[in-house]
């Protein structure tokens, strides 16, 4: 590839979709690497993963065969649990030897439920085997009185912690079965009632930090990952204060949507070297009399502090990439303030940012270039968290997710706010219709 004059950019790279699809034949088809024996119990998530991403990369209908997709969705439907929602794995379920006393080993698990549906519509499947009423009394039951969501019930004690991890996935089962409908609703004669809401709102509301970003509980540092799932979830529950001045509400979340944007844009930085410092000669005291933070304080002259600029980084500190990556100019996104770029958080970002309906408030072409000349892997496919990583299930779903998010043709457009293919989620109005609820 060849270099441009010293004030252009390089040409940006492209997806080796060839390698990419043949990474998830492979995580498919064969076994996974022995890494992930730790994740036995946790099949549910990697399936969608994979399932997901040979879906934008458009190889769904090819990679598996038409009798290998039925049975993809019949091990789905083999982890639900007969008192709703579903396993992340089939290990845990006795079968004819369940009783009381083997129950507490065998729950049903939020994100397993959430990844398990979502992997339902991608296959296009219509969840008429889903139970639906079971499902969403189960769900009601995982709210805690504070308004957050476990992970499990074990002996009619809720379990696992309370993030918005975990109320995103649960905001999104909410969506998918009852879809924009409050309140009660009937289900073949059931009458069942709703989460709580507005409690629900409160936890994210709490767990708002004062520069903007979001964190796992009060008081603690906002991350993207978690800022995500807040929005995220606020948006599937239709409680989300999105950042055009005349909607916002006070029963909705975040409190001020403006702010959480500004903490999201200077996510995006070009250091990538966990072990690199920070490039100081961005803001020197010859170049830069004084710089604009994002906040709008001006810093005097000289201060080698926290300049308000996206941190940049030097070639000459980068390490464990190749040739490529030491020249290409791409900027990913970090998940907290101070960090480098990792694959996911472009995800993570992007989503918010999309979710906030400002996705160009961050530079996409720049994004497009870290995914694929950064972090993409040049052999094996897939992409790695770092420059010059292996590839991991993880990243290089995410890094595929973000990848369109960023306006990349080279894959399916992407819903944001639920992590799957828009074709996907376009699927759910026509269920919602035939379950007579509001679309």
């Amino acid at each position: 590839m060849a270099i441009l004059s010293s004030n252009e950019s390089l040409l940006e790279p492209s997806l080796d979709k060839a390698r990419h699809v043949k990474y998830w034949t492979r995580c498919l088809k064969t076994y996974l690497p022995n890494q992930y024996t730790g994740n036995d119990s946790n099949r549910m998530y990697l399936a969608y993963f994979i399932i997901s991403a040979l879906d934008l990369l458009d190889a769904l209908k090819t990679v598996p065969s038409e009798q290998e997709r039925r049975d993809h969705v019949n091990w789905i439907y083999h982890c639900q649990h007969p008192n709703g929602g579903f396993r992340m794995w089939p290990g845990t379920d006795f079968g004819k030897l369940s009783n009381e006393k083997n129950a507490q080993y065998d729950p049903a698990n939020i994100p397993g439920t959430y990844f398990a549906l979502a992997t339902l519509l991608i296959y296009d499947d219509d969840l008429t085997r889903v139970r639906r009423a079971d499902c969403l009394e189960w769900l009601r039951q995982m709210q805690r009185p504070d308004g957050s969501f476990g992970e499990t019930i074990v002996n009619g004690r809720i379990e696992g912690g309370s993030d918005s991890r975990l109320g995103f996935c649960a905001a999104g089962i909410r969506h998918i079965l009852r879809g924009r409908t409050s309140g009660s609703i009937d289900i073949d004669g059931q009458l069942i009632q709703d989460i709580e809401l507005d409690a629900f709102v409160g936890c994210v509301r709490m767990a708002e930090s004062f520069d903007g970003g979001i964190a796992d509980e009060p008081f603690h540092e906002p991350q993207a990952g978690y800022t995500f799932c807040s929005l995220g979830a606020l948006a599937l529950i239709d409680r989300l204060n999105r950042p055009n001045g005349h909607d916002v509400k006070e029963t909705n979340g975040p409190v001020d949507p403006l702010r959480v944007l500004d903490w999201l844009v200077w996510r995006q930085t070009e250091l990538t070297d966990p072990d690199a410092g920070l490039d100081t000669e961005l803001c020197t005291d010859e170049d830069a009399p004084h710089t604009q933070h994002a906040e709008g304080q001006h810093i005097p002259k000289g201060d080698k502090g926290d300049h308000g600029m996206p941190a940049k980084q030097s070639p000459d500190k980068t390490v464990g990439g190749s040739m490529f990556d030491l020249l290409v100019d791409g900027a990913g996104m970090n998940g907290r303030t101070n960090k480098v770029a990792d694959t996911c958080y472009a995800f993570w970002v992007g989503a918010s940012l999309h979710i906030m309906e400002t996705p160009t408030l961050c530079d996409q072409s720049a994004a497009r270039r870290y995914l694929l000349g950064k972090t993409q892997h040049g052999v094996l496919g897939g992409f790695g968290k770092f420059p010059g990583d292996l590839p991991d299930l993880y990243h290089s779903y995410l890094g595929l997710a973000a990848l369109s998010l960023a306006g990349s043709d080279q894959v399916k457009p992407l819903d944001g706010g639920m992590c799957l293919s828009r074709e996907a989620r376009e699927r759910l109005p026509t269920i919602w219709k035939s379950w007579r609820v509001d679309a």
